[in-house]
This record gives C-alpha cells, structure tokens and sequence, in this order.
C-alpha cells in the first residue's frame, strides 16, 4: 500500500461489512433486542436527563462525546512502529473489542435504567466488585486528564499565536453561554462563536512580536501548571456557562475537520513514507520505549478499543436511547466511525517522511541518536513559523501532517501556518472540554467516596466540600502531568484506560450469561477479555518494571508505580468476583427464549 486512498477504501469496505453482519448478529442474536420493550428513556422519561431521542441525533450526540483527541492523538505516537501494527489494530481491535464494548456497556446500563457502571457491577457482581469499579473510574479519570493534558502542553509551548487562539477560546464560550442564558437559542450563538474563533485564528500573527505576543510565549513548565489552575476555575463555574458551550462549539468543529480530513486524504491521496514496519517494533524507541505488544494495544485505545467510553455508555446516552434496536447504529455504529477518525490520524503521521516524525517526536538528544537527517521539515517549520523540533505529545504531528497534506493543493500552498494552527486550536479546544468535564466528574466521584465517611461530602451542592474535591482532583492529575513524559504518562493513561475496558467486557460477559438461552454468546464478550486482559497486565507491568521502579528511566516514579499496582489490583478483585458469578449462572439452568422475551416485553 503506497497511497492513502488504499488504506480508506479497505478501512471504509471492512466496517460497513462488519457492521452490517456482526452488528447486527450481536444486538439481535447476543442481546436480544426488541422493540416492544420500553427503554428507560420512555419509561422515566423526565424532560431533562431521561428523554427519547431520535437515534440519528443520539448517534451523534454520543459519537461526540467518544471521539474527542483520543483518537486523533493515539495513531500518531503508534505510528512509530510502522503502519501496519496500528492499522491492524484500529480494524480488528474495533470491530471485535471496540464495537462489542460499547454496545454491551450501553445495554447493560439500559437493563439497569441508565445506570452507571459501577453501580451495574455492583448489581451484577456483589457491592465490592462495584465499590472496586468505582475505585477504578476515579483512577481512570484522573489518568485522563493528565494524559490527554500532556497532548497540547508541547504545542502550545513557545507558541504565543496558537496560545492566544486558544486562551480566546475561553471567554468566547462564555460569551456563547451568557447569550443563550439570555436569549434561550444556542444555535445562533454558536454560528457567532464559531465565527469567533476562527477570526482568532486569523489574528494570532498580528500578535505575534507584540508585548502580548511575548506574554503568551510561554514555557512547557508553565503551561502545565497552567492547565490544571485553569480546571480547577472551569470546575467552579456552572455547566451552562462554560462547559456546555464550549461542547458545543467543539461539536460543529468536530464535523468540519473530520469531513476535511477524510476530503484531503480521499482527494489529495498523499503517500504512505512509512514502511510497513519499523525496527522500533522490539522496543527502544524513541517515542514508546516498549515494543509493539503490548504497547500498541495501549497507545491506540480511542479509535481500537477504550475503557473511557464507557463513561459515556452508561452515563447520559442510555437515558436518550428510543428503541432497543437504535443500539446497533448509536453503540456499534459510533465506535466503527471513531475508528475511521483513528485510521485518518495514521494516515496524517504515515504521510510525513519517517526522520521528520521522529525530529518533531523525539527529545533532542534521543534524535541525534537515531542517526536520521531530517528531509521536509526545515522547509515547514519555515512555512508554519515555529520551530517544529521536539515537540512531542502528538498533536503538533498531526497538526504538521494536516497542513502538509493540504498546502499541496495550489491555491492553499502558502496558508501552512493557519492549517497548523488551526488544527493545535481544533486539538486544543477538545481537550479543554475533556478536562472541564473530566475534572468534575473526578469531583462527583472524591465526594462520593469520602462522604460515606463524612456525609456533608455526599452534597454536591455544598459549596465548601464542591471546592475541596475539586482542589484534590485537579492536584492528582496536575502532579501526573508534571511528574513525567509523555511516554510515562501515556503508557499509564493507556493501561488504565485498557482496564477499564476491561472491566465492561466482564460486566457485558455477565449480563450475557444471565440473560442469554444461548451460553457460547458470552463468548463475544471472553474473546477480547482475554486479549487485553493479558495485555494490559503485561504492559503495567513493564512499566513498573522498566520505567516507574527504574532510577535509569526518564518516567521513574514511585507515585506511577503504586498507581499501576492499585489499579491492577483492583482489576484482578473484579475479575475474581466476576469468575465466582459466573460459576454460579453457569450452575442454573439456561434462561429460556421465550420467557425472557415475555419478561421484557413487560
């Protein structure tokens, strides 16, 4: 395969086909749906969290929340090992994990009235299995957002033009939200955000040389102190004044750049310079230190297969779901789409030549390692304006790939830097609304948890316990994000996030097997549950191994180490619930057909 074209048409082709004939035999034949059972939207219908809703918005609604920078970002470090690994990944780690994940997670809290999962497990695994889940979840959230945080800090460093960009975006989405609090229409005020925002974009190098411009040149250091202050602020505020708006706004640029990305690699069809496979495969590279298995498995999660979507599937989309059968296009539908965006991603690193990959990838001193001369990229940092070397994260990569791929059409050649920018803001302004998000619900979950002890805590709205909850989990993750690399800190993003995957396929397992006439169906389920189960303890425990108890190591961490430990822990209690209930389904006789359909058409 030379040219991209190739990869979407196979990628396009494989999807639908899957969806098509296993989509549809896992939602019919595995879970049974049937329409003449009432989903919870209907049957708490509220008009505020419990609401029908067509699937085609809830489609996108929850294709929204799952593909945020995960996918964008993941593809782009895996790249490293050639591109073949990653997209064999992307393709078999979505149709038989991804896919499977989020359909039975969503179903799962859909029998359970829109539960959270950690409530399903403790219904269907014992009160530990779900105190040990919701453990897990606030793990896994504060990993989030130090690994997703650490994306942007590079590309915002020593960049006073995209810094203002997107710093703008702050008081424009207030401004969004105050606008809708007073008119009540959300519509026209994002049309003038988003308008907003670009013009931003357009402004940044005016900027640039000014006393302003120098306030913004900002140091790695300093941004990732910054990032946590300012998710401590955004947590205070209320949802419909920053997080909402800012959701918002991101929704409509979301569809804009996925359709621009899949326009310039379908028209432009740049060419693939990686090889197949690199010799970084046994480890020792410079972006992932480990080898391919099991680091592929956890560096591409969002776009393969990730834990953090179910936040979302058992969070608001089970409470919007209007017909059981609409879980084959909103569950296994959304995943399939977000893989398309990770194969995008790939593509956009792939088509950069491999030394200039590296030199943007790779610190300073483990490049010269490497023995490479960089070809292309002297002539674009000129074209972008920004010094393009060692800038690693991710996210300058693919704003790099985007911009050359689209300064190759004539008329666009000399709009190098705008593309670039444009693409660190696009970045940026989703991981933003991540850590807005994010952050609070690591809140909800500390004063969850420490207010079985104290009971004032339990009270959301108690503003003095809303605040120190807050100040914990933005220290957490603020000191994840300025204790390591972003090799340390991904690798440790990817293990959790992996284990929280995990963690939906046994509860899916269960369901399966409590529900099912046919007990081989669970297998859908224990077929990925065994692959990365198996990695995701192998890769934590490379790390702790190799990096988190390793004094030679660049991530050494001992605060990493006892993070892994717990949470691979916790992981094993869940498991070992799971196998005792299993052995106890499998002791009863199989669920017969069609008591079950009576049951729920009930």
């Amino acid at each position: 395969m030379d040219h991209a074209l190739t990869f979407v048409i196979a990628t396009l082709c494989l999807l639908a086909i899957c969806y098509r004939l296993y989509g549809v035999f896992f939602t019919r034949k595995v879970l049974g749906v049937d329409d003449s059972a009432v989903t919870p939207a209907h049957e708490l219908q509220d008009g505020k969290d419990y609401v029908p809703t067509s699937k085609w918005v809830a489609f996108g609604g929850h294709f929204a929340a799952i593909a945020a920078a995960g996918p964008l970002v993941g593809p782009v470090l895996a790249a490293q090992y050639g591109y073949l690994p990653s997209m064999l990944w992307l393709l078999i780690g979505c149709v038989i994990g991804g896919a499977v994940h989020d359909t039975v997670v969503l179903f799962a809290s859909m029998k359970h009235h829109g539960k959270s999962l950690s409530e399903v497990a403790k219904t269907e695994l014992g009160p530990w299995a779900g105190w040990c889940t919701g453990l897990a979840m606030l793990f896994i959230i504060t990993i989030t957002m130090a690994g997703l945080s650490m994306v942007v800090v590079h590309a915002l460093e020593r960049n006073p033009w995209g810094a203002f960009a997107v710093s703008m975006t702050i008081p424009i989405a207030i401004a969004v939200g105050l606008w809708e609090r007073v008119t009540g229409s959300m519509k026209n005020a994002s049309y003038v955000g988003v308008a907003a925002i670009m013009a931003c974009v357009f402004a940044g190098p005016y900027i640039q040389g000014t006393a302003l411009g120098e306030l913004l040149t900002l140091k790695a250091s300093t941004v990732s102190l910054l990032l946590p202050v300012y998710a401590f602020f955004a947590t205070a505020l209320p949802v419909w004044m920053l997080l909402t708006p800012r959701a918002c706004l991101s929704s409509f640029m979301k569809i804009g750049v996925f359709g621009l990305l899949v326009v310039g690699v379908v028209f432009i069809n740049p060419q693939i310079q990686f090889p197949a496979v690199t010799q970084f495969i046994h480890g020792g590279g410079p972006v992932l230190a480990g080898p391919v298995w099991p680091f592929i498995s956890i560096t591409i999660a969002c776009g393969a297969i990730s834990g953090f979507h179910a936040f979302i599937g058992s969070g608001t989309t089970p409470k919007q779901i209007d017909r059981w059968s609409d879980i084959l296009p909103v569950g296994f539908g959304a995943m399939l789409a977000e893989c398309v965006v990770g194969v995008m991603a790939l593509i956009a690193a792939t088509a950069l030549h491999p030394a200039d990959y590296f030199a943007i990838n790779s610190a300073p001193d483990a490049f010269a390692k490497l023995g490479m001369q960089v070809v292309n990229l002297p002539q674009l940092s000129q074209e972008i304006g920004l010094d393009l070397y060692g800038r690693t994260g991710g996210a300058v990569t693919l704003a790099v790939g985007m911009a050359d791929i689209f300064t190759r059409i004539p008329w666009f050649h000399n709009l190098a830097s705008y593309f670039f920018q444009f693409m660190v803001m696009f970045e940026a302004v989703f991981i933003l609304t991540a850590i807005d998000s994010g952050t609070r619900v690591a809140r909800y979950l500390i004063q969850d948890f420490v207010g079985d002890a104290w009971a004032p805590l339990k009270r959301t709205d108690w503003m003095p316990g809303a605040i120190g909850a807050s100040v914990v989990a933005c220290l957490l993750w603020g000191y994840l994000l300025n204790s390591g690399d972003i090799n340390s800190v991904w690798a440790l993003f990817g293990v959790s996030n992996q284990l929280m995957a995990s963690i939906g396929l046994i509860i899916g397992a269960t369901i399966i097997l409590r529900l099912s006439h046919n007990r081989a169906y669970m297998m859908t389920c224990l077929v990925p549950l065994a692959y990365l189960y198996v990695t995701v303890n192998y890769a934590g425990y490379w790390m702790i191994k190799h990096v988190y108890l390793n004094p030679a190591a660049k991530g050494y961490n001992l605060f990493n180490a006892a993070i892994s430990i717990t949470m691979l822990a916790l992981g094993l209690v869940i498991l070992l619930s799971a196998c005792r209930k299993w052995r106890a389904l499998l002791a009863r006789p199989a669920p017969d057909a069609s008591r079950e359909l009576a049951a729920a058409k009930a």
